[in-house]
């Protein structure tokens, strides 16, 4: 058990190349009351012996390395969950930086808002590009203070951010389902179950500046969706069960017939939460899927 509030962790495939900019970002802040946790998702790439090296340092910081099989993003999310023990948590990829002075951002404003309310469930931030420095997306509106992530999407929000969230309540939460042997379930998941409650503090500073990998997720997605179907089958659903909105909800069952198609799933209307318009969205699927296969092959 720490003394520290907050645990940033960092789940890291084969990143030796880019985990010591993380490591540096952390060495670099003028607060160090928090634990670094490495979830090492069956890298090959020597990050264990490199994250060994800096535990014998004086780092000012405790450094936790765990390593578990390749499983993918949220099975690391999934085990990081499982044994942060501070009341805050956060995440910073292992191809991203800690932005300048965000872990005192972060205490300071838990301090002042968020502690002793239960109703909040943690701090949602700003991500910059750290080429340029420019904010990715749009910032928050100034006139409100609390939000949902999903909340603030659909107020025309958008770019991605970087969530603080109470650990007890990522804990309450089920774990990201695990579809072997599929690596891919959206994080979004456990956010979207938290916003049926909870709100988060908004705060109009960066707190991670980022860089998207070409190997990365996020650069890959069509072939995530041909590789990772049940995935994203089930994130589909969760999404019309509890998001709602008529638009929205063409949009994601469209998504699920192609998701379902490269399943092979047979009775994905009948497993919708919304079965006639997933049958309305039989054809749209149908060439989405035919779209996606051709993208990916070529």
């Amino acid at each position: 058990m720490y003394t520290q509030k907050l645990t940033i962790f960092t789940p890291a495939y084969n990143r030796a190349h880019t985990l010591p900019r993380t490591y540096q970002s952390l060495l670099d802040q003028s607060c160090k009351d928090f634990v670094w946790m490495i979830v090492d998702d069956g890298s090959s790439d020597g990050t264990a012996e490199l994250v060994k090296e800096w535990m014998k340092c004086d780092n000012g910081f405790p450094i936790e390395y765990i390593y578990k099989e390749n499983g993918g993003m949220h099975t690391a999310h999934n085990t990081a969950y499982e044994h942060i023990t501070t009341e805050l948590n956060t995440c910073i990829d292992s191809d991203d930086a800690l932005a300048k002075d965000a872990a005192a951002v972060i205490l300071r404003v838990w301090a002042e808002k968020g502690e002793g309310h239960p109703e909040i469930a943690g701090i949602v931030g700003l991500d910059a590009d750290m080429n340029t420095g420019e904010v990715i997306g749009t910032r928050f509106e100034d006139d409100r203070e609390l939000t949902t992530i999903n909340g603030f999407y659909d107020r025309g929000g958008s770019g991605d951010k970087k969530l603080v969230y109470r650990t007890d309540v990522m804990k309450s939460l089920p774990p990201y389902p695990v579809f072997p042997p599929e690596k891919y379930v959206s994080l979004g998941y456990k956010y979207l179950l938290c916003d049926q409650t909870y709100q988060l503090i908004a705060v109009n500073e960066v707190l991670c500046d980022v860089e998207y990998q070409p190997d990365g997720s996020s650069m890959n997605m069509l072939r995530q969706y041909k590789r990772n179907p049940n995935g994203w089958c089930f994130w589909r659903k969760q999404v019309m069960i509890y998001h709602g909105g008529f638009v929205r909800n063409c949009k994601e069952c469209v998504h699920y017939v192609s998701s379902s198609i490269f399943a092979g799933k047979k009775r994905f209307i009948r497993e919708s939460p919304k079965p006639f318009l997933t049958l309305l969205a039989v054809p749209a699927g149908c060439l989405l899927n035919l779209y996606i296969r051709a993208k990916v092959k070529n």
